[in-house]
């Protein structure tokens, strides 16, 4: 969006959050009209990161560009009620209150990106480089958008936002290093070619090694060092390349189109299950005598169209979006094992989605109305052609159609904010050919109590059809029809307050908190049985996300708290689900974020620290068999810029992740020990990466 236009915010879905911004650039604490915890907008961008501001927290850009963030969660993870699961390239999945991707609204630039291609993967592949602005709302909130579970609005960068003020041209060369394992090199080129026009050039080559666990040793369910194992994890090396071309036109000034077309390349010799970790491709390898590793391709397409406008009081994004996606991986290494020789063959899966979004806001006296159209068409083909000369394959598709409108009536220090939707989604897959539409409701009223103190009160009801089957299993090939499936329905309640002044000797200090109950009725488990996608009862997740925040003078501080706990109310049919918890849960989280700029001119220093504590073994749905406790674990990333006043556009930034060499795996990624008829013991721990030291060479001008 264009930097002249204020963003149209979805009102209700910010008005319940915490919505600090911890950026030392925005000091401006007053509320807008659209909503009291709107986050406070950063000035411009001059220099390379991402602005990441979430309904929970608001991280500052700068602070994140000290991360060197070369995955997802590395932006993140910190981030209250927010977790990023799995270390592979191909597994950045991202969880809101342990809800996992599947029910999320994500998108780029406006383009959907919920194309559920493997379970074994997740369904988002980006580079974080690339990545001007994240937008989290933690949680269902509003009407205006989809998602059970939350949203993640991912922009990327643009000529208008890098290019400085009286520039026409300007360009950008990066190199990165990391010990464990990996390098990269960027360059970026952008300028105006009319007054009216610019345009953008990026391109990220990364190479990734197959890294060293914390500890430096691959260890089993009992502790003890695997035999043949020298703590490198395998099946990660591989190349990832990510290239994105934007033109923007202002048709006058108020009118903004850009066209964008981003080009995202992953390929590799993968294990088969980039989620489950080694020790479990070790014992299933091993024992079905194949190779530990695949040569597989991920490729996504996304061209995006989006006009943005200022039309008298009425503000206006349209975003028109093809996203196609393919997965291909050569099996043919069945084939070494004389008895799996049928098994040999080659394997692709395409996901295809292409929407149209329109979105506006008008202001009429004391109204604020947020209104919009969505429709996304979403296709899937599945192919496995053997080498033994059969073939088998499906198709399956879905066509979606969303309508709302919310109006937030501000009389005085109080806003009533009343909403609609209708959704109607339309299925031709195996598991049914039945249309699903609901209407929700949202209802919230917010009270500035001081000009420092804000309360918040939101109920929004939630609607989520069955979905589209995953891709490279089938695309619903082994899927069992179930005609009396139903559409999840249920309903988020919140209540907030936060409060941001100057006080105790800060320059700003900020406290709020957030407590929500999220309630699932007929819940679908994908495994009720096998190849049998069912409503196995009601979910109903409690929690909180807390943070205090104190800013003074070079010194920036932030520390936040989150919990989740889920709990299921199974149905007659399946009561040995009864009181499960879902998979992707975490025990309570509490992160650190420490920022200082040093006297010296352009040196500035971070710290973050992340501890996750232990989540007892018990019941949960779709987890480890055997042993479901999941461990905690704290990691501390420590790093510093230095960008010397000699050399304009320079920046040389310096780090360590993981200081402690902790030896963990994030509990929103595969944990636990399983029990196989044939492999026997499993244990299902996705290794991240030990120590690992970095540094980024930058020069922008």
């Amino acid at each position: 969006m264009s930097a002249r236009f204020p963003t149209i915010h979805s009102g209700l879905a910010l008005a319940v959050s915490i919505s600090i911004t911890a950026s030392a650039h925005a000091t401006d604490q007053s509320t807008s009209q659209d909503t009291k915890q709107q986050p406070i907008e950063l000035d411009k961008v001059e220099v390379w990161g991402t602005a990441v501001t979430s309904s929970s927290v608001n991280i500052d850009q700068d602070n994140i560009q000290l991360r060197q963030a070369d995955h997802i969660s590395d932006l993140l993870r910190t981030i209250p009620g927010v977790d990023v699961g799995g270390a592979h390239s191909l597994n950045q999945r991202i969880t809101i209150r342990s809800m996992d991707d599947k029910d999320i609204d994500i998108s780029i630039d406006g383009a959907r990106q919920n194309t559920y291609m493997f379970h074994h993967m997740g369904n988002l592949q980006i580079h974080a480089d690339i990545l001007e602005s994240v937008d989290i709302q933690v949680g269902k909130n509003s009407v205006v958008n989809g998602g059970l579970g939350g949203t993640v609005k991912f922009r990327t960068k643009s000529a208008e936002k890098l290019l400085k003020p009286g520039d026409t041209l300007g360009g950008r060369v990066q190199a990165g290093y990391n010990s464990n394992k990996g390098h990269s090199l960027a360059a970026t080129g952008y300028g105006k070619i009319t007054e009216n026009v610019d345009i953008l050039a990026y391109h990220n080559h990364v190479e990734r090694g197959n890294y060293t666990v914390g500890g430096g040793k691959i260890l089993d369910s009992d502790g003890d060092e695997i035999d043949g194992t020298d703590g490198d994890v395998l099946g990660l090396e591989g190349t990832q390349k990510d290239s994105l071309l934007k033109v923007g036109v202002d048709l006058d000034a108020n009118q903004r189109v850009s066209i964008g077309y981003e080009r995202y390349r992953d390929e590799g010799d993968y294990s088969q299950r980039p989620d489950m970790g080694l020790a479990t491709d070790l014992a299933i390898g091993g024992s079905l005598d194949i190779p530990l590793e695949w040569p597989t391709e991920f490729n996504r397409d996304t061209y995006t169209l989006n006009y943005d406008a200022q039309l008298g009081g009425t503000l206006l994004e349209a975003t028109l979006y093809d996203n196609k996606s393919t997965f291909n991986r050569d099996e043919s290494g069945y084939a070494e094992n004389p008895a799996y020789t049928d098994w040999a063959g080659n394997g692709s899966g395409i996901a295809h989605l292409r929407g149209l979004n329109l979105l506006a806001e008008s202001g009429f006296d004391v109204h604020t109305l947020t209104y919009g159209f969505e429709h996304t068409l979403y296709d899937t083909e599945y192919r496995f052609d053997y080498d033994n000369g059969s073939s088998e394959g499906n198709e399956e598709d879905s066509s979606t159609i969303s309508l709302y409108v919310q109006d937030r009536w501000s009389i005085a220090d109080l806003d009533l904010i009343i909403g609609g939707r209708y959704d109607t989604v339309e299925l031709n897959t195996t598991l049914t050919d039945e249309s699903f539409s609901e209407f929700t409701g949202a209802l919230g009223l917010e009270y500035a109590l001081t000009n420092a103190l804000n309360l918040g009160l939101h109920s929004t009801q939630l609607f989520k059809a069955p979905e589209v089957a995953e891709v490279y299993v089938g695309a619903g090939l082994y899927d069992t029809p179930n005609p009396d499936i139903k559409a999840e329905t249920g309903i988020n309640h919140e209540a907030s307050i936060d409060f941001v002044d100057s006080i105790l000797g800060a320059d700003a200090f900020k406290v709020g908190a957030t407590i929500f109950q999220t309630e699932i009725n007929d819940y679908i488990y994908d495994y009720a049985a096998r190849g049998f996608k069912d409503n196995v009862g009601d979910l109903t997740i409690r929690g909180s996300e807390l943070y205090l925040g104190y800013d003074i003078a070079n010194l920036q501080t932030m520390l936040t708290f989150s919990r989740a706990a889920s709990d299921l109310d199974a149905t007659s049919d399946y009561p040995q689900f009864d009181g499960a918890r879902i998979d992707r849960q975490q025990g309570n989280t509490i992160s650190l974020n420490l920022d200082y700029v040093l006297a010296a001119p352009g040196v500035t220093l971070h710290a973050d620290v992340l501890d996750v504590d232990d989540l007892d073994g018990g019941l949960d749905i779709d987890g480890a068999s055997l042993d479901k406790a999941k461990d905690g674990y704290t990691v501390v990333n420590v790093s510093a810029r230095w960008a010397p006043s000699t050399i304009d556009g320079l920046s040389i930034t310096a780090g360590i992740d993981n200081l402690t060499d902790e030896l963990y795996a994030s509990q929103s990624s595969r944990t636990g020990v399983s029990s196989h008829p044939r492999f026997g013991e499993l244990y299902l721990y996705d290794y991240e990466p030990g120590r690992n030291y970095k540094l980024t060479l930058a020069y922008q001008f």
